[in-house]
């Protein structure tokens, strides 16, 4: 369903990513892990046609991410790491604009948007500006955005920051009932608790690099093999530690 080859951005002499090869398929709950400033938001920007790669490509369902933009983006939901909305626009407002620009037609749009303010307990707060929103509820709407056209894949960068304990519980559950039901769900995140209590895979990027892949327990079993008892922090750790040592 995701399909990166040889992907790599380039800024200068800096390579923010290098060489990603990687398939995630339907169904899959990824987890995209790695230090600040490893490489996952523009992973995710060339995922979504904001970025021009600089080799190689990713493609969604067959399709080219820069090439064939409009064409993926049907198939996508994408919930950027500080989501952004017109300020002066009302949360059922917000919603309905976004399924309007999916194609809905205005009373099949209004009716998502009211199913959504209810899913995403915002229908308190449904008729308040954007402005007033706390990161917390702009981070719902913005999944409640993402998620109002029903896509087949589902990208979302930082989706659980600025939420409390029952919202992120919330939202994580909502994740793995969706890849239950067959969305591929592809999450960049630092939080390992989350990615090991929630993710079917995960793979580890450090300094643009893909450093490992494989299940929570795939990953923990490198320390273990060592005679280690590890979480998944301690592998992690391990694992960007020896990628740091590595020579481009």
């Amino acid at each position: 369903m995701i399909d990166f080859q040889q992907l790599g951005k380039r800024y200068g002499a800096f390579d923010a990513v290098k060489d990603l090869d990687l398939r995630v398929d339907r169904g899959e709950l990824f987890g995209y892990l790695g230090p600040n400033g490893a490489g996952k938001t523009t992973t995710i920007r060339m995922m979504m046609g904001i970025l021009v790669p600089s080799s190689g490509r990713v493609q969604i369902a067959g399709l080219d991410c820069h090439r064939q933009r409009a064409e993926v983006q049907r198939h996508v939901g994408y919930l950027p790491d500080t989501p952004v909305f017109y300020d002066y626009l009302r949360g059922h407002e917000i919603l309905a604009f976004v399924a309007e620009m999916h194609g809905f037609g205005r009373r099949e749009a209004v009716a998502r948007a009211d199913r959504m303010l209810d899913e995403f307990g915002l229908r308190e707060d449904a008729q308040e500006y954007a402005v007033n929103y706390s990161l917390g509820m702009k981070k719902k709407l913005g999944l409640a955005c993402a998620l109002i056209h029903e896509p087949e894949v589902l990208i979302l960068d930082e989706p659980i920051n600025g939420l409390d304990p029952r919202a992120s519980r919330d939202v994580q559950e909502r994740l793995r009932d969706l890849a239950a039901r067959g969305c591929t769900v592809f999450v960049s995140t630092h939080l390992l608790d989350m990615a090991e209590r929630m993710c079917t895979r995960i793979g580890i990027i450090h300094k643009g690099r893909l450093a490992a892949v494989g299940t929570p327990d795939d990953i923990k079993q490198r320390l273990a093999d060592a005679g280690q008892d590890a979480s998944l922090e301690d592998a992690f750790l391990h694992i960007t530690a020896q990628a740091g040592e590595v020579q481009p």
